[in-house]
């Protein structure tokens, strides 16, 4: 009986991971991306082979263009 428990916590477990896994990946596939990663190859090869899409990048915007990393352009006046 115990070893069934285990047994089911385990498939459980791993079930759960495999969801979280695709969901993160489908996600990011699908969120705004900073200009600094938006040709990651190695990130669309891995959401690639886990999610078995490749990444739309018609769907995927710019983002974070006022940040810390863009600022350093600015002029002190």
């Amino acid at each position: 009986m115990f070893a069934i428990l285990i047994a089911l916590f385990v498939v459980g477990w791993a079930a759960a991971a495999l969801i979280g896994t695709q969901a993160y990946f489908r996600g990011e596939q699908t969120k705004p991306i900073h200009e600094r990663n938006w040709n990651s190859r190695s990130f669309d090869q891995l959401a690639q082979s886990i999610t078995g899409q490749a990444t739309d990048f018609s769907d995927r915007v710019p983002a974070y263009s006022g940040d810390a990393f863009t600022s350093g352009g600015l002029v002190n006046q």
